[in-house]
């Protein structure tokens, strides 16, 4: 993680061949998921307030050009938070600043037993 505060939230990775690839040899798709989807959950985080908690109710992704080994930073922002739901957008881009994917996530906002796991 890079930064987290006030709906906003930065998280990189260096990507690496021999630890992320697919059968292609290429980055694997669940691996830029996994890196956007930590930058969402913490933007979240970031705004929740004492009691409450959330849990993903959808994540999309839009995958824009392959990766090998680049160093790849996704910067997730809060667009529409309600009192029971939260929409949030992830960039994640690479070491020249290229779009590599898009992702966005819908997010519930979970309140009293629900937010103890009860």
């Amino acid at each position: 993680m890079l930064r987290a505060e006030d709906g906003v939230a930065a998280a990189e990775l260096q990507a690496d061949p021999e630890r992320h690839a697919n059968p292609m040899g290429t980055l694997h798709g669940g691996v830029l998921c996994d890196l956007a989807d930590l930058a969402m959950g913490t933007a979240v985080g970031s705004i929740l307030e004492r009691g409450e908690s959330f849990t993903t109710l959808e994540l999309k992704s839009n995958f824009f050009k392959p990766v090998w080994n680049q160093l790849l930073t996704a910067n997730a922002r809060i667009v529409k938070r309600t009192r029971t739901i939260c929409y949030i957008e992830c960039d994640v881009v690479d070491d020249k600043q290229s779009l590599v994917a898009r992702l966005a996530s819908t997010c519930m906002i979970l309140r009293g037993d629900m937010a103890a796991g009860r």
